[in-house]
């Protein structure tokens, strides 16, 4: 049968953790984010704190991948820490949830700045408001909204199928070419910000009227963690290929390490060359924040080069998360009859053909179900509520796999996990708290968290029914 090789080198995993993370994020939530704190100094800490809390994350996760370096991830590591039934509802619900609504998400940034230049269709407010689909106790769908960029976001998902269908060196060689213009488009930003003449350091120190306090500070600070953690995800990519990774025991760890450090200060300084050409109010109220800051420095033609060069960048990480987030669809089939199919590999292109239409097919369902922010706010929930799980199962295998080799070990073990581990908890309850009340005050149509949490829910009749017939 047909075997996934190992073909993947350090420059071409460090590219993966780069371009997966470094993506539509940073340039979409530093105004949502502004909006919220008020504040350009906190929007800096925020950013800076989340990337440490993600990196504590991310080397805690890198004990468990460099113990089973296989192909699946943080599927096959669940296995090992809570048994096959809760790994296989983690495989729903990155199936369902995160990774597919993370596709759809970042393919949804992309076709956003692509309509820049392209002026995409869309239909009136009637028609769009009169198709719709109401979820008791969740809210409601609009499927026709902003119909335009949804259908180029089909696209997209589509055409980087197809290439990581036909071949895993020929998507990962396009990884280093997109990654690589994803550098240059933020080199070239930040660059022209701080040798333009026209920056303003006492933007950094100036706070919107009404920047919230006590309760409510502590409530928006939550709030824009969840977008800074958006900004960051996909760092645990690496851990669905580890299968196909040389030497995976020295390059996982040094890849994360290596590529998040070049996450954070790449996002500390995009958000400090946004904050030094734009005020607050302006940041604030940005649909299009990096063509705003280069508009601001080079006049029209500076802000189109510059979201050219983002639509670039977000395809690179449309392209990373395409082949990284397929290996967990692939290897369900070894739990559930149901995805048997999507084990299987191509006989000719050795890739996992089939789990990749899969993907592909549900994106599409839900890049048609919701806003971008929906999106990423209902799957940052979700695969959070895993990323805590994950970490505290580090103390779980070094209880049950006391002998078991490990090339590396978690620095400042127990008290990294630990910290990971509480934050989670304390983040998950807050992000509910917000999306209950925001809900209530009619901010959102939806309650983003108790969206995914009803998807992740359908995951456990699906196990169950799976093994009835798998036992049949």
């Amino acid at each position: 049968m047909p075997q996934l090789q190992r073909t993947l080198t350090l420059f071409s995993v460090i590219a993966i953790v780069v371009g997966g993370v470094i993506g539509s994020g940073i340039f979409m939530k530093p105004a949502v984010m502004m909006a919220q704190l008020g504040s350009p100094l906190l929007l800096l800490i925020v950013w800076i704190v989340a990337g440490l809390i993600v990196l504590c994350g991310a080397l805690t996760n890198a004990e468990v991948a460099t113990m089973l370096p296989e192909t699946g991830g943080q599927y096959v590591f669940f296995q090992k820490m809570y048994g096959n039934a809760f790994a296989f509802l983690y495989g729903w619900s990155a199936f369902a949830v995160f990774n597919t609504a993370g596709n759809a998400s970042i393919a949804y940034v992309c076709s956003t700045y692509a309509d820049y230049f392209l002026h995409l269709p869309r239909v009136d407010l009637q028609t769009e408001l009169s198709v719709k689909f109401h979820i008791p106790f969740i809210g409601t769908i609009f499927p026709l909204h902003n119909i335009g960029v949804k259908l180029l976001t089909v696209l997209l998902i589509c055409v980087f199928t197809i290439i990581n269908m036909r071949s895993v060196k020929l998507g990962a060689g396009i990884q280093r070419l997109l990654t690589a213009l994803k550098i240059v488009a933020i080199f070239l930003l930040v660059l022209g910000v701080f040798t333009s003449g026209k920056i303003e350091p006492q933007h950094l120190f100036a706070t919107l009227p009404g920047a919230p306090t006590g309760l409510a500070f502590v409530t928006a600070f939550m709030a824009a963690t969840a977008g800074a953690f958006w900004a960051y995800d996909g760092w645990n990519n690496i851990t669905f290929i580890a299968g196909e990774i040389k030497q995976p025991q020295t390059i996982i760890p040094k890849s994360l390490l290596l590529g998040l450090t070049v996450c954070i200060i790449t996002y500390v300084l995009i958000n400090l060359a946004f904050i030094y050409v734009l005020p607050a109010d302006k940041i604030a109220a940005s649909g299009f924040i990096a063509a705003d800051a280069a508009s601001a420095i080079w006049g029209t033609t500076g802000a189109a080069l510059i979201v050219l060069l983002v639509v670039a960048s977000t395809l690179g990480t449309t392209n990373s998360n395409v082949l990284a987030t397929a290996r967990v669809t692939f290897v369900m089939g070894e739990e559930s009859k149901w995805f048997k199919a999507a084990q299987k590999v191509h006989p000719k292109f050795q890739t996992p053909a089939n789990a990749l239409l899969y993907n592909a097919v549900w994106t599409i369902l839900l890049i048609f179900s919701g806003s971008f922010d929906m999106l990423t706010d209902m799957l940052i929930f979700v695969s959070w509520l895993f990323y805590g799980m994950s970490a505290f199962g580090v103390f779980i295998l070094r209880q049950k796999m006391k002998e078991f080799e490990r090339p590396y070990k978690v620095w400042g073990y127990p008290f990294v996990p630990a910290l990971f581990v509480l934050f989670t908890v304390f983040f998950l309850i807050s992000t509910v708290y917000n999306d209950v009340m925001n809900y209530i005050n009619n901010v959102t149509p939806v309650i983003n968290s108790l969206f995914g949490l009803m998807i992740v829910a359908i995951g456990i009749p699906v196990y169950w029914l799976s093994k009835k017939r798998n036992s049949k």
